[in-house]
């Protein structure tokens, strides 16, 4: 078993001795996705604390995702829970790169691109392939293309 499951299992049981509805919920579900993540595709296998870290982002996301559609829907209580939820989760999360420092690694990486000779909204592919790996996980991919959308525009 990962280090990174190992430590939402033992999470969850702690959470479930403790008796904390909202915790043991969570983390049952984010077990659940992970466990569903290793059964998909042919074979069975077992996942990488890397490609847990995937499962949990996007669970991470879905709960963003809820939250907003409750709140614009005009139901709080679930919006509020959701969040939650989602605060849980992101701490089995790296940390998320403050907009300051996305912006300079978006930056050096729309240089790099134009050094090679890409201008314009058309680089935006280029500097995605530059940026991706150096804020993989640190990062939701939206947040970075909306970014780069902003400095190669001008």
């Amino acid at each position: 078993m990962t280090t990174l499951k190992s430590k939402l299992q033992a999470d969850l049981n702690a959470a479930i001795k403790g008796r904390d509805e909202l915790r043991s919920s969570t983390l049952r579900l984010t077990l659940a996705a992970i466990q569903k993540e290793e059964v998909a595709g042919k074979e069975k296998r077992e996942l990488s604390d890397d490609e847990v870290q995937k499962v949990i982002a996007k669970e991470a996301k879905k709960r963003r995702e809820a939250a907003d559609a409750f709140a614009q829907g005009g139901r709080a209580e679930s919006a509020e829970r959701e969040k939650a939820e989602g605060e849980i989760l992101a701490d089995y999360l790296p940390k998320q790169l403050s907009d300051d420092e996305l912006r300079q690694i978006v930056a050096q990486a729309v240089e790099e691109a134009r050094a090679a000779g890409a201008e314009g909204p058309r680089a935006m592919g280029q500097v995605m392939k530059i940026v991706n790996p150096k804020v993989a996980g640190q990062a939701e991919g939206g947040r970075v293309a909306s970014v780069v959308k902003q400095l190669l525009a001008g």
